[in-house]
């Protein structure tokens, strides 16, 4: 069930396997199940939801932004980076321009491994990852947060120091951790995904 969840997209290794493999084993008998090509390729779609989010609310000019980003295993409770949602977003924004401050409560060394390999075609960019001890550390004179792994630590965050750390107040959650009208009564920029919150995001400047 938590995988009809809106958000910013499913990884690891078992469920999109196992999708894939009742795909080919239906080729394998002359059928094609159209609802399952839909479901990997919304998905796909998915994980470039808070890059679009990002960079529209930047006007494409992310050179140069600071982007902190909570998460980074495919899900919580575990280091396993395979097919992890914060790949794609990392890789958007290093290759717009960005510096990306990351935090994980247990995926760092793997995600420091992994990256790595995302980028050997571009080697020079994996430099503009910054791997934070905290949450909070990654949070400093940030430009935006984007949330990816719903992790227990981040569902319950020291809102004004978050507010005090960054150079604005801006969260895209991709994984609608927070209440949209708590956020606008907070004065946090807010963006998540699947839900209005236009009525409640207050006006930031780029």
């Amino acid at each position: 069930v938590s995988f009809l969840n809106a958000g910013c997209g499913y990884g690891g290794s078992c469920f999109p396997k196992d999708v894939q493999a009742l795909e080919k084993t239906a080729e394998e008998y002359g059928q094609s199940l159209l609802i399952l090509h839909a479901v990997e390729a919304v998905n796909q779609q998915q994980k470039q939801v808070l890059g679009q989010k990002i960079n529209q609310h930047f006007a494409g000019q992310l050179k140069g932004k600071k982007i902190a980003i909570w998460g980074l295993a495919f899900k919580p409770d575990t280091d396993d980076m395979r097919a992890a949602s914060s790949r794609v977003l990392i890789d958007q924004l290093l290759r717009a321009g960005a510096v990306v401050t990351v935090f994980d409560p247990v995926a760092m060394p793997e995600a420091k491994r992994v990256l790595a390999l995302d980028l050997t075609d571009a080697p020079a960019l994996f430099n503009q990852i910054i791997f934070a001890d905290t949450a909070m550390d990654a949070l400093m004179d940030a430009d935006a947060l984007a949330i990816v792994t719903e992790w227990k630590a981040f569902r319950s965050p020291d809102f004004t120091q978050i507010k005090i750390s960054m150079k604005q107040a801006l969260i895209f959650d991709g994984r609608n951790l927070y209440e949209p009208h708590l956020m606008n009564e907070m004065g946090i920029a807010y963006h998540c995904i699947g839900r209005a919150v236009s009525a409640f995001a207050p006006t930031v400047q780029n």
